[in-house]
């Protein structure tokens, strides 16, 4: 292992992370010019060596935390109240900030964003230059490599939740609350539950547009251990 000469952690500036492990504050050892830190700067809170890589230009910022078995390195950045915990990898040029959280097995890399209050998790893997932000839920085996392949609306349904559409394997998933499943599958649900009723209204006006939207999408071009997208809660 490379020694450490990119920052310390310091003993007399800890939080707890929501499972209750121990976190401490880092600090510049060296001047990371790339992206501006200077020697002796503060950054945000890691438990260990483990989290954020000991050279290169990945840097936590602010009161971001990283825990667990979780991982930032390359050039990638984590800051705000951002969380990354589990076994995720956060790497090459991503950043996560604001209060986005990702965790479990979850990878965020290439020149992806993640950030407001968006949640990636299980086996999720958003690259490339997708930006996954607001109330957007990324979760299980999904995928997202383009911003174009996801979207949500906020402010649906009588408990003004959000409803979050993605491309899949093999067609287009929806969440919204505690449904998951293809589009087809939400629309008869829609239909089952809430008929000719303003929400059913609303509900079918949103799935028309997503049906518009994604009727030139491809699936030939997803792999098995790419990632897919969620919704939100």
């Amino acid at each position: 292992m490379s020694e450490n000469k990119k920052y310390e952690l310091l003993e007399s500036d800890t939080v707890k992370s929501w499972d209750g492990r121990t976190l401490k504050r880092i600090r510049a050892l060296a001047a990371i010019v790339a992206i501006g830190v200077q020697a002796g700067d503060l950054g945000g809170y890691v438990e260990g060596e483990k989290n954020l890589q000991v050279y290169g230009n990945a840097w936590v910022y602010g009161n971001a935390r990283v825990s667990g078995n979780a991982q930032v390195y390359g050039d990638a950045q984590v800051y705000g109240d951002a969380q990354v915990y589990g076994d995720a990898r956060v790497y090459g040029n991503a950043q996560v900030y604001g209060d986005a959280r990702v965790y479990g097995n979850a990878q965020v890399y290439g020149n992806a964003w993640v950030y407001g209050n968006a949640r990636v998790s299980g086996n999720a893997q958003v690259s490339g230059d997708a930006q996954v932000s607001g109330d957007a839920r990324v979760y299980g085996n999904a995928r997202v490599s383009l911003s174009l392949h996801l979207g949500w609306f906020s402010h649906v349904g009588s408990e003004m939740g959000t409803l979050t559409w993605y491309r899949g394997k093999t067609g287009i998933l929806v969440n919204r609350g505690c449904f998951s499943g293809t589009l087809d599958e939400f629309d008869a649900a829609v239909t089952k539950t809430h008929g000719d009723s303003q929400n059913g209204k609303e509900y079918r006006c949103l799935i028309e547009f997503i049906r518009l939207r994604t009727a030139n999408f491809t699936w030939d071009d997803v792999i098995e251990d790419k990632a897919l997208v969620g919704g939100d809660a």
